[in-house]
Order: structure tokens, then C-alpha cells, then sequence
């Protein structure tokens, strides 16, 4: 065992030997202290810049935070790995890497979905194919784009429920955005009854669609006539509107077909209701007062007696 005398001199030489090193160590102490004050600042300057470069090319403030804030991490990262390299840690820092490489691919596979929801919400805000406030149908949903989030998407939809979806579902499905030419065609199918004369109907249509406000008039209004139905000829007419909400695209469509209406009453073009044609005979053709007909002739012949017709 070492006596108590030994022990003191053993603590000695080791508390010597630390300050030495300290003080050799000293210099790139400080060093790799500068290099993280200023790799801080560096990390707050260029992310200063990023935000105010961003905003000239896209106004998505969540692309603008998601840069923003990757460039500062980085920033820190390298002044960091700087200062570990200044204070010869090297192998600190291949391990710190390596770890975090590790790290990186077992998050990877454990959080997937949200990797990709992640990406997905990347890419949109890149390509912005649907904007806050614009009216949008995606994934069976139909609604006003209220937030776009970097993982998810959130609809307002027509009943003022709140739907969210997940990036990933929006962008690998079909997206129809509503608003984003600011025109919509409205198709609105009529029907007229079969005595009617089409080119007047044509005519009348036309004349009282154009009067429709928020009708663009630089359209064509056009009518084209779809086939013969049971009871009435078919027919639809499509003319362009202005693009505000589903609320203002009702609206109009609405305001149409009171057009319409008013048109065929006062022009005396009739819109049929269901009409049924009842078919007396076997083969087809026959109408019940030829069958009353032939039954009151073949009773005559017969010298029996004539009844009044059909009750």
C-alpha cells in the first residue's frame, strides 16, 4: 500500500500534469471558443439573410422557416465541429457523426410516414399547388384551404368542419383547385318539350344567360342538345363565371336558372313534366282509343250493344 506521503506527491504530479496541459491547451481553448461565438453569429446573420432572400422568390412562410431555420442548424453544426477540430477531437467528431448518422437511419424507418408527410410538405410549399383561402378538392375532401402545415393540410369544408389531411395523401392524389384561374364553367342541363322549336329555344337561352351578373361575356355562351329523353329533348348549357367562392358559384348558377325560367314562361316554351304513353297492343303501337274503336265496330257486327266508351 502507498503511504500517505507517497499519495500527496502521486495527486501532486497528476494536478501538475492537468494544469500543464491546460495551460498548452489554453490558446486553442479560447480559439475554439471564438470560433463558436462567431459560428453563432454567423448562424443568425445568414439566417436573417435566407428569410429576406426567400421572400423575394415565394411568400410560403412555412418554406421561409423551414430554410431559414436548416441554414442556422448547419451554421452551429460546422463552427462546432470546427471548435471539437481546434481542440484536436477529431475522433469526437467522426464518432459524433457517425452516431448521428446511425441515429438518422433508425428515425428514418421507426417515423416513415411522417418522413414522408414531411417531404411531401416540403415539396408543396415549394410548388404551392394550393395556397391558403383557395377552395380545393383532394382525397375525397372538398373544403377552403385554412392552414398548410409542413406534415399535414387543413380544410374548412362546405358543412364548417375542420378536416386535416396528411401531406403525403395530397400530393400523391388528384388535386382540383378551384380557385386558382379565377374563372369556373358552369354546366346546367335543361330539358324542353318535343313541340318546341330548338333554334328559338337556342336563341332564348342565349339571350338569358348574358343579362346574368358576374356572366363573362367574353365566352361564348354555348348550347348544345344532348339526345331525346323520355319526355323532354335534352339539352345543356355551359357559360364561364367569375371564380369568388362555391358560395358565389351557386349563386350564379342559381341566378340562371331563374333566367331561364323567366325566359320560357314569357316566350311560352313549355319544360315538361314526366309523360307516360300507355300501349294497348300486343305487338306494340296501339293506342287505347283505336282499341275502343275496333271492340265498338266488331260489336255492331255482331248486332250487340254498343257501349259508351272506355270508363
Amino acid at each position: 500500500m502507498l503511504e500517505a506521503s507517497e499519495a500527496v506527491d502521486l495527486i501532486r504530479e497528476k494536478i501538475l500534469g492537468w494544469s500543464k496541459e491546460l495551460v498548452a491547451m489554453l490558446p486553442n481553448l479560447m480559439l475554439a471558443t471564438l470560433i463558436v461565438v462567431a459560428g453563432w453569429f454567423a448562424a443568425r446573420f445568414i439566417r436573417f439573410a435566407a428569410l429576406k432572400l426567400m421572400r423575394r422568390f415565394t411568400d410560403s412562410i412555412t418554406l421561409h422557416e423551414l430554410v431559414s431555420s436548416a441554414l442556422y442548424v448547419a451554421t452551429v453544426l460546422i463552427g462546432a465541429f470546427a471548435a471539437l477540430s481546434v481542440l484536436n477531437l477529431d475522433k469526437t467528431v467522426t464518432t459524433l457523426l457517425a452516431g448521428a448518422g446511425i441515429i438518422g437511419l433508425a428515425l428514418g424507418f421507426a417515423f416513415q410516414d411522417i418522413a414522408s408527410n414531411f417531404i411531401a410538405g416540403v415539396l408543396m410549399a415549394a410548388q404551392r399547388p394550393l395556397r391558403r383561402g383557395e377552395l380545393v378538392e383532394t382525397s375525397g375532401q372538398m373544403g377552403v384551404v385554412e392552414r398548410i402545415l409542413l406534415r399535414t393540410t387543413e380544410l374548412r369544408n362546405m358543412q364548417g368542419l375542420q378536416v386535416i389531411i396528411p401531406n403525403k395523401d395530397i400530393f400523391q392524389s388528384v388535386l382540383i383547385n378551384y380557385s386558382r384561374n379565377g374563372t369556373r364553367r358552369v354546366d346546367l342541363p335543361v330539358g324542353v318539350s318535343y313541340g318546341e322549336d330548338l333554334a328559338q329555344v337556342k336563341e332564348v337561352i342565349i339571350a338569358s344567360i348574358k343579362p346574368v351578373p358576374d356572366v363573362l361575356l367574353d365566352k361564348e355562351v354555348d348550347v348544345f342538345y344532348q339526345g331525346y329523353g323520355d319526355s323532354s329533348i335534352d339539352l345543356e348549357v355551359r357559360f364561364w363565371i367569375t371564380s369568388v367562392s362555391n358560395r358565389h358559384f351557386h349563386d350564379v348558377r342559381s341566378n340562371a336558372i331563374m333566367a331561364i325560367k323567366a325566359a320560357f314562361d314569357k316566350e311560352g316554351i313549355s319544360i315538361p313534366y314526366p309523360i307516360r304513353t300507355l300501349d294497348f297492343g300486343a305487338k306494340g303501337g296501339t293506342r287505347l282509343d283505336e282499341v275502343w274503336s275496333i271492340e265498338r265496330r266488331s260489336e255492331v257486327s255482331d248486332g250487340g250493344p254498343v257501349g259508351n266508351g272506355p270508363k
